[in-house]
């Protein structure tokens, strides 16, 4: 069961074209609290986003931009989905971890499938980027956007980091 946003009067989303498709941004007030590839039901007030966020999503998709200084709000989830959703930040740009790992850095070393449960919910992709986690024999898992998005956002990543080498 898909568990509802928090909505209140201050939400709105704004729209952002990425190489990936449409982008909706959904904010609490002055916070992020959401990134969906799909235009939120839940949210019918379209509002301008802060330049900020627009800007860091250029600069990441274009040159792989590694942190975001956009405030983020995590307004769903419980305790352990914000542990597992905080950890993702600790992967660096064009690297992959695997559920395990992810699991074993938050000390719940034989939580890996609730830890693919969590990054299944999380509601900020790619500023807290589980498209990262990859299962331990190489395989893609999951993702919110679908497993083609997931690939492409690693190519990406993979190409920019390719072309800082040089």
């Amino acid at each position: 069961m898909k568990e509802k946003r928090s909505v209140s009067v201050d939400s709105f989303y704004d729209t952002f074209d990425s190489p990936v498709g449409k982008l909706f941004l959904i904010f609490s007030g002055k916070k992020l609290s959401g990134i969906d590839f799909k235009k939120p039901a839940d949210i019918p007030r379209k509002g301008k986003a802060p330049p900020l966020i627009k800007n860091e999503l250029k600069e990441y998709f274009e040159h792989g931009k590694e942190t975001f200084d956009m405030e983020i709000v995590l307004a769903r989830g419980t305790e352990f989905d914000h542990r597992v959703w905080l950890a993702l930040k600790e992967i660096p740009f064009g690297e992959i971890r695997t559920y395990k790992w992810l699991a074993e850095s938050i000390g719940k070393p034989n939580a890996s499938r609730a830890v693919g449960q969590a990054l299944g919910r999380n509601p900020i992709p790619i500023l807290l980027p589980c498209h990262r986690i990859i299962e331990s024999d190489g395989a893609l898992g999951g993702f919110s956007g679908g497993v083609d998005m997931k690939r492409r956002l690693l190519e990406i990543e993979y190409y920019i980091k390719l072309g800082k080498k040089d």
